[in-house]
């Protein structure tokens, strides 16, 4: 008996919707990421791209647990001399939540091109409708 190796071209993709309201920014991440990834198939190949398509709504409903809203940041740098830029989660999470999640996903998956592939396939918005009504994306409980 041999080992069953998925091909890209021959996965089919369908779509999930991720509800995080009241949830735990970590555990929707890392959910999403698994379903982008494609490990909670049979077929999974660490080496192809068999990922399916992840709909995250109300990511400004999240919740980040303990004191992290006061004590995580962002940390960018501008390339310039003195140029770190910090910014704390209360002020991201107000402003722009959407940007929170998507780099809460973007940690959890690989730091190459498939993860760059599957993190195309992640659509985030701040309240509870999207775009992607057409696609009959399957609710996903966590």
């Amino acid at each position: 008996m041999s080992t069953y190796m998925a091909k890209a071209e021959t996965v089919e993709r369908k779509w999930y919707v991720i509800d995080a309201a009241g949830k735990p920014m970590g555990k929707v991440a890392a959910a999403a990421a698994n379903i982008l990834r494609g490990k909670h198939r049979p077929e999974f190949t660490p080496n192809v791209d068999c990922g399916e398509f992840v709909i995250i709504v109300n990511a400004g409903k999240a919740v980040l647990t303990g004191k992290k809203l006061e004590q995580k940041y962002y940390y960018h740098h501008s390339g310039y001399i003195g140029g770190l830029k910090a910014v704390q989660y209360k002020t991201i999470m107000a402003t722009k939540p959407e940007f929170a999640m998507e780099q809460a996903v973007r940690g959890m998956l690989p730091h190459n091109t498939l993860g760059e592939k599957a993190f195309g396939r992640l659509k985030v918005y701040a309240g509870d409708e999207h775009a992607q009504q057409a696609q009959k994306p399957v609710a996903l409980e966590i």
